[in-house]
């Protein structure tokens, strides 16, 4: 297998990795103001994600690092032809980390209110956002025969793109429930259960629709046979959630948001972008790569470290396995 091929593996496996830990972090901040009830359940959901949040945001680090240095042209082409958007994601990120840290520095209601819209808005942006992004690089941008994206930001806002975002953001909300119902208990639990279940039949109508479709654009037998172990999964999640096995629906979708991911970089290869104007302006694995010499650095530092922070990470998911509930959090005095 040629480097190029093995780094465009590695680059979906990290996008893998990010959508479906992050997923639910997205999916529990979106959920704040909907399953929640009072401020102590709010702290209850927050603390789910407390341990492990920034942790998952290190997968989309690594990711863009990885294609920075193994794709180049890739990088540079997505990122000023989605500038927008990726800016729009980073702000939300940001203020939504912030949030996290400054929520409980001050006993007022007003306050503590403010940065709850902030976690909530800063989990819906990019939960949208990064499904019109993988959305359009899936089906195809306008590239030149330089390789620039001629369009704008409107030009990413097809239907196509839009129905893309809208999957995410049923994904990740019924994945984040599917999470809260796991990791809390109490009455949060059950209506966390109870919500898991209606959003991921809405999700599934969506998630079917968006799949068909790009399977009927680029898709591939092997991609093909991604979606549709993906919508099976997600049919036994909710076969799950309803049982009030809340650890295998968690699986259910953990399991469906990756195999539709796997499935979508399936489809693209061996493009990296594919050009809408015309397929030899398109940038593929081969075009678009470092120089061999990098790669195969890149490869031996890869496989030094990957395992050691997949062990890091797994541990301390292990250390914060544990339910949450509102006899867990302190009473605190609100000041309105």
């Amino acid at each position: 297998m040629e480097l190029t091929t093995v780094w465009f593996a590695l680059i979906a496996l990290l996008w893998i990795g990010y959508f479906a830990l992050e997923g639910f972090d997205f999916g529990v901040g979106m959920l704040l103001p909907v399953l929640a009830r009072d401020d102590t359940e709010r702290r209850v959901m927050i603390n789910t994600i407390g341990p492990v949040w920034d942790g998952n945001e290190v997968w989309v680090l690594v990711a863009g690092g990885a294609t920075f240095a193994a794709f180049p042209e890739w990088y540079a082409t997505l990122f000023s032809g989605f500038y927008l958007p990726l800016l729009m994601i980073l702000v939300a990120l940001i203020l939504r980390g912030l949030a996290f840290e400054y929520r409980h520095q001050r006993a007022e209601r007003r306050w503590q209110a403010r940065w709850d819209r902030a976690i909530t808005y800063g989990s819906l942006v990019p939960a949208v956002l990064w499904g019109v992004a993988f959305a359009n690089i899936a089906g195809g941008v306008p590239l030149d025969a330089d390789h620039e994206f001629t369009g704008s930001l409107l030009t990413l806002l097809n239907p196509f793109g839009l129905l893309g975002g809208l999957t995410t953001l049923l994904l990740f909300a019924t994945h984040g429930a599917m999470y809260v119902a796991l990791k809390t208990d109490g009455d949060i639990r059950y209506r966390a259960r109870a919500l898991a279940l209606r959003l991921g039949l809405a999700a599934a109508v969506v998630a079917v629709a968006f799949l068909v479709w790009t399977q009927a654009r680029t898709g591939s037998a092997v991609s093909g046979a991604l979606f549709v172990l993906a919508a099976l999964a997600l049919v036994a999640g909710l076969v799950a959630v309803r049982a009030g096995r809340e650890g295998w629906a968690f699986t259910g979708t953990f399991a469906t948001i990756a195999l539709a991911v796997a499935g979508l970089f399936v489809a693209l290869f061996p493009d990296v972008m594919p050009s809408t104007l015309d397929p030899a302006w398109s940038l593929t694995t081969t075009n678009a790569a470092a120089t061999a010499y990098t790669l195969t650095i890149m490869t031996w530092v890869a496989a030094v470290f990957t395992p050691l922070v997949l062990a890091y990470q797994a541990w301390s998911y292990w250390v914060f396995r544990k339910r949450i509930s509102t006899h867990h959090i302190p009473t605190a005095e609100l000041a309105h």
